[in-house]
């Protein structure tokens, strides 16, 4: 979505405005959709107009950038939320867990391994999702829709993680409503209350097919340069 030339403020409501609708349309409770604000990209003081308006969830798709701005905005704005939505490795586990408290991006044991010893060693409980490729895209991250089921399992009996939904991002290309609603059926076959997907161009439908919490960042922060 192009940058409307409105404030930040003013996209923020105007966004918030459009879940509250969409969730009524859907016939569901209200406030039981989650605005991540995407703020990838973005710095410190482009963030701030948001958390000023009273936002307190985001969503960042590197560690080390995030490492770069969140102390400081969350020593300032202590009932920040972060949410990891980009791939992470193993290798940034700890700092991962020390910043972010959920990472939807959970896609391999390495990764569960790391974080179960890291939120272990941290004493930190950390949300978490799985992510399943919906579109079997060879370039992009996700477990396999095949292997969700066998996949949330062995999270939860080999590496002892509570796992709280199934994220996906669909191919750019194709209509977004039938990987929805795919992930919306492994997640009930996994016993998954949550679900993570949905971004500045479809999050309206990802509502319609039982989204959680949806991932927008544009539609909010305008153009990334």
């Amino acid at each position: 979505m192009a940058d409307t030339g409105d404030t930040t403020e003013e996209r923020l409501a105007k966004v918030l405005a459009e879940i509250a609708e969409a969730t009524g349309e859907a016939g569901r409770a209200p406030g039981s959709v989650e605005l991540i604000a995407v703020s990838k990209t973005f710095d410190a003081e482009h963030i701030r107009p948001a958390l000023e308006a009273g936002h307190r969830i985001f969503g960042e798709n590197r560690v080390q950038e995030a490492q770069g701005k969140w102390p400081g905005l969350k020593a300032d704005y202590t009932d920040c939320k972060l949410h990891l939505i980009g791939p992470l490795q193993s290798n940034k586990s700890r700092d991962a867990v020390a910043l972010f408290d959920v990472v939807h991006t959970v896609d391999r044991d390495k990764i569960a391994g790391a974080l179960a010893k890291e939120m272990a060693a941290q004493d930190r409980r950390l949300k978490l999702f799985v992510q399943v490729n919906t579109g079997e895209e060879p370039q992009k991250a996700g477990i396999p829709p095949k292997e969700a089921e066998a996949f949330v399992a062995r999270c939860r009996d080999h590496h002892g993680l509570e796992i709280a939904g199934l994220m996906c991002i669909p191919p750019v290309e194709e209509n977004p409503g039938p990987h929805f609603a795919l992930l919306k059926k492994l997640a009930d076959r996994c016993g998954l209350a949550e679900l993570s997907c949905g971004m500045s161009a479809d999050y309206r439908i990802a509502i319609e097919m039982g989204a959680t919490c949806v991932r927008v960042g544009s539609a909010i922060f305008g153009s990334r340069g």
